[in-house]
């Protein structure tokens, strides 16, 4: 166990070292802040230390405080840079939905066009979440022909839709995490588990299906559920 723990630390250390190389790319003063935060707390905790007449204890704690102050800064500057360089790139919001944790069923790229206008499926207790990235006007007919194509298999479950940007109405790449979490939920556990059944066996049935090649013969008519897509 001692070794597995001495090989991971040069890698997390690594791993920190590269997220600070990255944030510094497109916020070149988070070293001065991160020493700032740093001096501050410490140097706050240690003044306290000096009226109280415990400067050793309180020194001890203002490092300590210190340090966890300025992890928490660099936390936060580091998420803020990383989405600035992911905004705006295909397949942004995909790298996000891969990060909402359990309880939540992931299809990427459920439906798309031919200029790369995506929608993205979430599935959890706040029912369904459809996600779209790309242009927003061509999004709406995306999202609606993927809403009409679910229809049939989701009964009432609640689905909701989001497009990622940062115009009006739209949410920001930053921000699609929370705007998901802060959902109202409605389905159980359960009940998640089989409606993300449903859709998966409705996208399997939809991609088994055979297509002709070619013309489509006169008279003949698109299933429905193939319509849209």
């Amino acid at each position: 166990m001692a070794r597995k723990e001495k090989s991971a630390e040069p890698g997390r250390l690594k791993q920190i070292a590269q997220t600070y190389t990255m944030t510094r790319r497109t916020d070149r003063w988070i070293g001065w802040i991160l020493a700032g935060v740093g001096l501050v707390t410490f140097g706050v905790l240690l003044a306290i230390g000096f009226l109280v007449g415990h400067p050793v204890y309180l020194g001890i704690l203002g490092f300590v405080l210190a340090l966890l102050a300025a992890a928490i800064v660099f936390g936060r500057r580091a998420e803020k840079a990383a989405f600035g360089q992911m905004e705006g790139q295909l397949g942004a919001a995909a790298a996000v939905l891969d990060r909402m944790g359990k309880g939540w069923h992931i299809d990427q790229a459920v439906a798309m066009n031919r200029s790369q206008d995506v929608v993205h499926r979430a599935v959890g207790k706040a029912g369904i979440v459809l996600i779209g990235e790309g242009n927003p006007n061509r999004l709406r007919s995306l999202l609606g022909s993927e809403k009409k194509r679910m229809a049939r298999v989701v009964g009432d479950v609640p689905v909701h839709d989001i497009v990622v940007g940062n115009d009006e109405g739209q949410v920001p790449l930053r921000k699609l995490r929370t705007k998901m979490l802060k959902l109202p939920r409605t389905l159980q556990g359960g009940q998640v588990t089989e409606v993300n059944d449903r859709l998966r066996a409705l996208g399997d049935l939809m991609s088994n299906m055979p297509v002709p090649k070619g013309p489509m013969p006169k008279g003949m008519r698109m299933p429905k559920g193939m319509r849209g897509r």
